[in-house]
């Protein structure tokens, strides 16, 4: 997968990320104690769709219009796809795009940061220079949001356990290596070796079944606490597209999150889909 994600921004695996991300900040609101956000792998915050369609050195069909263009042409979202929406119109408003196809995507750290309350705090990682001076100049210095130009596996050992005693681990790696999984579940296990209350989101692509069938085998080696899996298919495996889809594994999961997005995830297949066989499920992986 290609490491600028502005190729890829907006689209579909984003939708069905985002869109969780959201739940799962929202619900950890719901207690008044703050906690911490830690990004493991965060990107550049701030991604200019214009600059979708430009490869390396060859035009590329843009990705953004097969998933948030989706969503902006619908007209019957259930609430929190709407709500989604409404956080992407307003960042994109924020930043200067008046005109109604949108322009400027908000990234995961952006999103938190923009939900962020006095009490909870940010702790964005971003190894590559590139991608990381970008994050500091598309989020500027706001109280409790640190930026850290540091691998993010490294990053679960130097700030967890964290001082607020509650948290919740984005990781979303761009999948250059090929043993990504593998350095997933170690960074998992001494996670939970170390926060073992914490809430982990682990974002991963649907390429390769067999692959991640072994990701899951490796993950039940750690001795999970209950841990679900959501997986959206814009395609079936017999399709023929690249990434027919994306799955998000959620350990320790706030109470009931699972029955609120299983009423949405059948519309947002319907609405993403690429071809046949699109779905969307979440099963429980380890039960409460």
């Amino acid at each position: 997968m290609n490491y600028r994600h502005h190729f890829h921004a907006g689209n579909f695996a984003d939708v069905f990320k985002h869109a969780l991300l959201l739940q799962l900040i929202w619900a950890m609101q719901r207690k008044e104690k703050g906690f911490l956000y830690l990004d493991t792998h965060a990107g550049r915050a701030l991604y200019d769709l214009t600059e979708a369609a430009q490869g390396d050195s060859l035009a590329r069909k843009a990705e953004w219009p097969d998933g948030i263009g989706r969503l902006l042409g619908a007209t019957d979202l259930p609430t929190p796809l709407a709500e989604y929406l409404e956080e992407v119109r307003e960042f994109d408003w924020q930043h200067g795009n008046a005109d109604t196809t949108p322009r400027f995507y908000p990234g995961s750290p952006a999103l938190a940061q923009r939900q962020a309350r006095e009490q909870d705090r940010l702790a964005l990682c971003e190894l590559h220079p590139d991608e990381f001076l970008a994050l500091r100049r598309a989020l500027g210095v706001f109280d409790r949001v640190g930026m850290h130009e540091i691998d993010g596996y490294t990053a679960l050992r130097a700030m967890l356990p964290a001082p607020e005693k509650r948290a919740l681990v984005l990781i979303d790696p761009p999948f250059e290596a090929q043993d990504e999984f593998a350095q997933m579940a170690e960074a998992l296990r001494e996670g939970l070796r170390r926060a073992p209350q914490a809430t982990f989101a682990i974002w991963y692509p649907l390429t390769a079944r067999a692959r991640v069938d072994a990701f899951f085998d490796e993950l039940l080696g750690v001795r999970l606490p209950p841990t679900w899996v959501a997986e959206l298919e814009v395609a079936g495996e017999n399709s023929g597209v690249k990434m027919r889809g994306c799955g998000l594994v959620t350990i320790n999961p706030p109470w009931q999150l699972d029955r609120e997005i299983t009423q949405w995830l059948p519309y947002l297949a319907q609405c993403l889909a690429q071809g046949p066989g699109a779905t969307a499920s979440l099963r429980w992986l380890v039960p409460e």
